[in-house]
């Protein structure tokens, strides 16, 4: 039997373990180990550590860490070893970036932890320091962190310049040395490139180019921002924009046979000493949008497959924001468009007021302003704004105008004009399913103010929908603005429409405006429509000089919200072209009827209107003593054209007939609407008024 082993067998086998650890560690690990005396001399290192540095093992024993590492940051090293001797408090995963001797235009990163050593009673030998290769793991953390970068940092807007110059920022200098970034023309402008592979020779604009702190970018292109120009066929950029697949080129050769296809580029390629570059087509949903080009010239190393990798990814999700920037552009271009052909384009001639109008780009919606000329001499006066933007907007605000100019001739109040528009809106909005090509829904709501004002009472009535109140510039100087009952916005339901009447005197100016003028301002709309104020006095400049100085005072909004700004400068008819009587309701009236209106109408110099004012006022007087009772007013109104107007308290309408060869009767409103330029109904608190037009002849 055999016994226990002696005491000393098992002190010897603790010896062969630890010596074979120490082989193990010394000779086989791929963990790179140095130990440092206190001094922070090299005591012993093993195979591994010797392998890192590229160089055939060399006597390294005594030296300092500045022989050992040339390659890398030795002070910044030296110092986390001294804290690590000085305190005991280990340090670990510690990460430095250099190169080693073997390869000194790689670059590479080491991960490294150090323990500080003791004797058997506590006290400090030396520190020894565990190190291994992290490149590829800083690598692909990087790249990550590129990737997470981007994502957060590039497509803030829809802006296709500014999407471009957020992937330079990104790229520059993590990836590459320098980027330049083009496109095509059609992509800003917001049309769509042809499907697939595009003709190498198509014009290019340069969007964006960046270049690494210390080279100059005009330097670093031959074509600078907004320069547009195109790529040889033979080259690695029109071979990419050909067939659409990157391009690596890992050393660069400068006798490369394509550089004599370019020598413009070629030429900034040999100065700049470029030795790698990337070539990605920006692509996306099947159509080409441009060409990213990157570069190395430093001494980091060449791009590499993962670089390569790397900046189709990060040229990827840039394409599609580039491609939703330019169906953006197409989108609002479009609207634009749309919106200004149905805006009027020149503003009618009216007595009543003069005008002026003003206009400051945004996005483009549903912003409008309208003057239409009414019965009586009377004009009305219209700004609104549709909900939303787009070209879902700027049809809406459409079909708004034209209701409302629809409605106009009706010869309502402000106020149930408003609300026949409002049952107009909550009607189009019943109608209108969402869109399923658009993530925006049609607008459903609008703001509106109408103003009606008469030269001849010099009174202004007014209502709005939820939209900012109008500014009164009297001849004085002094600005009010006016108090006119908000009502709801149209669409969205509420209390009824309130209408106020105000008197003007001849010379005042409104000033009818969108939200746009005053939102989105760094100091609030409050301070906004105080410089509007401001801005607008006095009231006897110029109207559009007025308005240029308003607009340009008050400048594009924070918020990029269009904005539409309506000056009137009220007039008003004199006595001596207005001329009214009241007759009372006898058939035998008519005839004095007749007589009134002549002699009134060679006071004014107009014989040429007589037979056809007699006409008129004849056929309108009978047709009022005929189906009213009480008094009738007759009233002649001389501006540009002559009005005739037959006032009753009657609130029955007449209605054009068409009487047959055999009728007696029934050919009045025939005969008036065959001589007159335009006739109608307005009716009144009292009764009606039935109006008729005669321009005079050339």
């Amino acid at each position: 039997m055999s016994g226990p082993a002696p005491h000393g067998g098992a002190d010897d086998r603790e010896r062969e373990l630890d010596r074979a650890i120490l082989a193990a560690l010394f000779g086989e690990s791929p963990v790179g180990l140095y130990v440092y005396d206190l001094d922070l001399r090299l005591m012993r290192y093993n195979t591994a550590a010797a392998e890192m540095r590229g160089v055939p093992s060399e006597e390294l024993i005594g030296r300092t860490l500045r022989d050992i590492v040339p390659g890398f940051d030795a002070a910044a090293i030296e110092r986390v070893l001294e804290g690590v001797r000085d305190t005991g408090e280990p340090a670990l995963e510690q990460e430095v970036k250099g190169r080693n001797l073997g390869d000194p235009t790689s670059e590479r990163v080491m991960s490294f932890s150090v323990l500080r050593l003791h004797d058997a009673e506590g006290r400090p030998l030396g520190v020894v320091t565990s190190t291994i290769d992290v490149t590829d793991r800083a690598r692909a953390r990087a790249r990550l962190d590129l990737i997470h970068a981007a994502d957060a940092r590039v497509g803030t807007t829809l802006d296709i310049a500014r999407t471009a110059r957020e992937l330079a920022e990104v790229v520059v200098p993590e990836l590459a040395d320098s980027v330049a970034i083009d496109v095509l023309e059609s992509v800003l402008k917001g049309e769509a490139p042809p499907a697939g592979a595009v003709d190498a020779r198509l014009p290019l604009r340069r969007v964006a180019l960046r270049a690494a702190p210390e080279t100059r970018e005009d330097e670093a292109g031959v074509y600078a921002v907004g320069e547009a120009s195109a790529f040889a066929a033979p080259t690695p950029y029109g071979q990419a924009l050909t067939d659409l697949r990157p391009r690596l080129i890992s050393h660069l050769d400068q006798d490369s046979s394509w550089l004599a296809h370019d020598p413009a580029r070629a030429d900034v390629l040999r100065a700049l000493g470029v030795h790698s570059l990337i070539v990605v087509p920006l692509a996306a949903r099947g159509v080409v949008l441009g060409l990213v080009c990157f570069y190395r010239w430093s001494d980091r190393g060449p791009f590499e497959e993962d670089d390569l990798t790397l900046a189709v990814e990060l040229c990827a999700r840039t394409a599609l924001c580039l491609d939703n920037a330019r169906r953006y552009v197409r989108e609002h271009t479009i609207a634009d468009i749309l919106q200004r052909s149905l805006l009027p384009s020149r503003l009618p001639a009216v007595t009543a007021v003069d005008t002026a109008h003003g206009y400051l780009p945004g996005e483009a919606g549903g912003e409008w302003f309208d003057v239409i000329p009414l019965s009586g001499a009377r004009v009305a006066l219209v700004v609104g704004d549709i909900e939303g933007r787009g070209v879902h907007a700027a049809v809406a605000m459409g079909r708004l105008r034209t209701a409302i100019r629809t409605l106009a001739v009706l010869d309502l109040t402000p106020h149930e004009t408003l609300a026949y528009l409002d049952d107009l809106v909550l009607e189009l909005a019943r109608e209108q399913a969402r869109p399923a090509d658009t993530s925006e829904p049609p607008p459903t709501s609008a703001t509106c103010l109408y103003a009606v004002y008469d030269p001849v009472s010099r009174r202004c009535a007014l209502a709005r929908a939820g939209h900012p109140p109008p500014l009164l510039l009297r001849p004085g100087g002094d600005t009010d603005v006016l108090d006119v009952p908000a009502g709801p916005v149209l669409g969205r339901g509420g209390p009824p429409f309130e209408g106020v009447e105000v008197d003007l005197p001849e010379g005042s100016v409104l000033a009818l405006y969108t939200h746009g003028l005053l939102t989105g301002r760094p100091d609030g709309p409050d301070a906004a429509l105080a410089r509007l104020r401001r801005v607008l006095a006095p009231a006897d400049r110029s109207l559009q000089d007025m308005c240029d100085t308003a607009l340009s005072a008050l400048g594009p909004a924070a918020l990029g919200d269009e904005a539409v700004l309506l000056l009137a400068r009220t007039r008003a008819l004199q006595a001596d072209r207005v001329a009214s009587w009241t007759l009372p309701a006898d058939p035998a009236i008519v005839a004095t009827a007749r007589t009134l209106a002549e002699r009134q109408l060679r006071t004014w110099h107009l014989p040429d209107l007589a037979f056809s004012a007699e006409l008129v006022v004849s056929e309108l007087v009978t047709n009022a003593i005929r189906h009213a009772e009480g008094p009738i007013t007759l009233r002649l109104i001389h501006e540009h054209t002559l009005i005739c107007e037959v006032s009753d308290h009657s609130s029955t309408a007449p209605r054009l007939r068409h009487a047959r060869a055999t009728d007696e009767g029934g050919r009045g409103l025939f005969l008036v609407a065959r001589t007159t330029q335009g006739w109608g109904t307005r009716y009144t608190a009292e009764g009606k008024t039935i109006w008729a037009r005669l321009q005079s002849p050339d």
